[in-house]
């Protein structure tokens, strides 16, 4: 029987002043632990830097989503160490991120550790309504920053993989209460050298990281079209979810330009285990996409459906 983690969500609600207090010591501890890590024990280059402090430095009611591939289990909180300084010594300003019960809260310690840094325990395989998603709503609702990693899992194989759907979800119920977030995708290489994915998971130096950020993701038109749809609450979030991969996977293209133009040939070993980049998108029916291929409603979803 695992560990009971039905506290987590509540406290989190209603931290109190003495649980703020240690969760701000954490976030800030480690903060900085990771950008020693990404900044000054390994070579980080990020692009499009100012694209990710717009974002973090929004007007307070604005909410972010972040999302990212998924190769280590450093991603989060590793990706956040290419932030400034203050950013990271801000409690209130960094991200919630969303994270497996079953590797990240498997005892007391552990859960404590890792609530008190902002992580959310999901439970995998529950769907998109369960009460890491319903919570994290909640905080973009507030204008808070929530970072999630739709693939759902670390991707060990660097393979296509389809989005989750809980993505959509956040994107469609916080539209829908109040205010859509900015969501602002990050693609990133190297971080699987820094922690591997094969024991012993030790910390590494010396590697070389880069962080590609992109630009907000343009969803008001896709949410303004499934306002005026008879769209069911299932193929809001597919439609809004398969928007979003589309972006993250444009952003993945450009990274791999910009790499390999800045390394070489040098960029082979890190872009390794690699499908061709233009490799169309797995969906939600199980059929492939192509990139570039314009997004169907739901009727001619259906259409599309009768004619196979």
């Amino acid at each position: 029987m695992g560990y009971d983690i039905g506290w987590i969500i509540p406290r989190l609600r209603n931290p109190g002043r003495l649980w703020y207090c240690a969760s701000s010591i954490t976030v800030a501890v480690v903060g900085l632990f990771s950008k020693l890590i990404v900044d000054f024990l390994n070579k980080t280059t990020v692009y499009n830097r100012e694209a990710l402090s717009r974002a973090v430095r929004r007007p307070p009611d604005v909410p972010l989503l972040t999302v990212s591939n998924h190769h280590s289990c450093f991603d989060d909180p590793g990706l956040w160490g290419a932030l400034d300084t203050g950013t990271l010594l801000s409690g209130g300003r960094m991200r919630w991120s969303l994270a497996a019960h079953d590797i990240c809260f498997t005892n007391a310690m552990h859960a404590a550790f890792f609530a008190l840094g902002k992580c959310v325990p999901v439970v995998r395989g529950a769907g998109v309504h369960q009460p890491a998603m319903d919570f994290c709503v909640e905080r973009l609702c507030c204008g808070e920053w929530v970072h999630i990693f739709p693939e759902g899992r670390v991707n060990v194989d660097k393979e296509h993989i389809r989005f989750k759907w809980g993505v959509g979800r956040l994107v469609w119920e916080s539209a829908a209460r109040g205010r859509a977030p900015v969501v602002l995708p990050v693609w990133h290489e190297g971080m699987d050298r820094v922690l591997p994915n094969t024991e012993p998971y030790r910390l590494r130096t010396r590697n070389r990281l880069y962080l590609c950020v992109g630009e907000p993701i343009h969803l008001h038109p896709l949410l303004d079209r499934l306002k005026s749809m008879n769209a069911t609450e299932e193929e809001k979030r597919r439609l809004i979810t398969e928007r979003i991969q589309e972006e993250l996977m444009r952003l993945r293209d450009k990274a791999h330009t910009l790499i390999k133009r800045a390394v070489g040939l040098h960029a082979d070993g890190l872009l390794d285990n690699r499908t061709d980049i233009h490799t169309p998108l797995p969906v939600a029916n199980g059929k492939e996409r192509n990139n570039h291929e314009p997004e169907r409603t739901p009727s001619q979803e259906r259409e599309k459906e009768k004619e196979l």
